[in-house]
């Protein structure tokens, strides 16, 4: 009855009501757009190949699952998460950038930017190595250079409209719209998995599908649990006199999530892993037959059943994580906060000496939450191996995504609800 009253109260709120109608009509329409196929390509013979390669199936979640039917969202969200990724690290070592950061919002405006920018040229050059890639499999029947032109251009403009329709959901929808894009692509694809897993469930020990249904139901429990555990700061404020009136002298905690990063180290790791496959199925088709035969059979090994796959996506997911919480935690500034307002950390001098302490609980906070998202993205390969069910074999960082993101989303609503309640104090 609490959901129904949460549902409700959420219809009633105007401004609520109409970000969640906008939510819903942009994921409609994202929905639609990847029916779309872009022209020259056999769509059929792609399908096949998608669904009989795990490692492509694991980027077409990533792509939104747009890839497998090649429309024109095929590149999805991997130019801009790759711009992303690259801003970020140009944020540590360019001087220029670094000051941006610092601006606070108008800063972080212009490194968005630049964002925006940097994926146009990357969209090119994916769209290129993906056209490449599609001619050395016979999947592709363009040869002209005009209808080559227009598959690239498409295919960019595919994915620049893509991170358009995200931005819009992150500002006028609930949520992050790069997440709930992502989102809405597992979910579409579940019903696709599900019957492939029908399909095979007749071959597979039927012990072994109780098993994995289990472990499911482990893991989103896991997640949950997860997310919402933290480390509780005491941060006890100083009294002040202001206006005559004596205040502070109270005690708050600072909270640090055991996950901070969310699901993001997940999307940059998988984009980063995917690339040595998707160059060594490239340099497959060059005309050097010594060349190409090794490029072919590390192809063929660097997959994610192997372990030199699983350990380079552990090992990525754990960096990424630590990296993305030193980004959007920083114990410096809120060091600098707390001194300013007044407040301090029982036993611990203000200002580089809380920065300081903040630090290594951070460390050590965030080396359990890495560990477990390295965990739960090299789970799937560990399930298949033991359950030898490999048609959900993405399952594990597919839970953690839908997972983290209806949690996200609950919480938003849930502070837009808090929001509109408080508005009768402020008339």
């Amino acid at each position: 009855m609490s959901l129904i009253n949460e549902v409700k109260s959420a219809l009633q709120n105007r401004e609520l009501r109409s970000r969640i109608f906008v939510t819903l009509g942009i994921l409609a329409l994202f929905r639609f757009v990847t029916h779309i196929p872009v022209p020259g390509v056999n769509t059929a013979a792609i399908r096949a190949v998608f669904s009989s390669n795990q490692l492509l199936s694991l980027l077409d979640i990533f792509s939104g699952g747009t890839l497998a039917n090649f429309s024109i969202l095929a590149l999805g969200l991997n130019p801009y998460i790759n711009a992303s990724i690259i801003m970020q690290l140009l944020t540590m070592v360019v001087p220029k950038f670094e000051e941006l950061q610092k601006e606070g919002e108008s800063g972080q405006e212009q490194i968005n930017q630049y964002t925006r920018l940097l994926s146009l040229p990357l969209s090119l050059m994916q769209s290129g190595a993906m056209y490449l890639l599609l001619k050395n499999a016979d999947l592709v029947t363009v040869t002209n250079p005009l209808s080559l032109l227009t598959l690239l251009v498409t295919m960019s403009a595919g994915s620049i409209f893509l991170m358009w329709l995200g931005e819009l959901l992150t500002e006028y929808g609930v949520g992050n719209g790069i997440s709930l894009l992502i989102f809405a692509g597992i979910v579409g694809r579940l019903p696709v998995s599900f019957l492939q897993t029908q399909a095979v469930a007749s071959t597979v020990n039927f012990a072994n599908l109780i098993i994995f249904g289990a472990l499911g139901l482990a893991v989103v429990f896991a997640i949950v649990v997860v997310d919402s555990a933290k480390r509780q700061i005491v941060v006890q404020y100083s009294r002040r006199m202001r206006g005559g009136r004596e205040t502070g002298g109270s005690s708050a905690y600072l909270p640090i999530k055991l996950n901070n990063a969310g699901v993001i180290p997940i999307i940059f790791a998988i984009a980063l892993v995917l690339a040595p496959s998707m160059l060594a199925k490239l340099v497959a088709g060059v005309n050097s037959p010594g060349v190409a035969s090794a490029a072919t059979a590390f192809a063929n090994y660097f997959t994610p059943e192997s372990v030199l796959y699983n350990l380079i996506y552990f090992t990525l997911v754990v960096a990424f994580t630590y990296f993305y919480t030193a980004v959007v935690f920083d114990t410096d500034k809120i060091a600098d906060q707390l001194k300013i307002n007044g407040g301090y950390i029982p036993g611990i001098r203000p200002g580089k000496h809380t920065a300081n302490y903040l630090s290594y609980i951070v460390g050590r906070v965030t080396l359990a939450g890495a560990l477990f998202l390295g965990a739960i993205a090299v789970l799937p390969s560990l399930v298949q191996g033991f359950t030898s069910i490999s048609t959900l074999t993405i399952g594990g960082t597919s839970i953690l995504i839908v997972v983290s993101v209806v949690l996200e989303t609950a919480r938003k609503l849930k502070s837009y609800s808090v929001a509109k309640s408080y508005e009768v104090f402020t008339r």
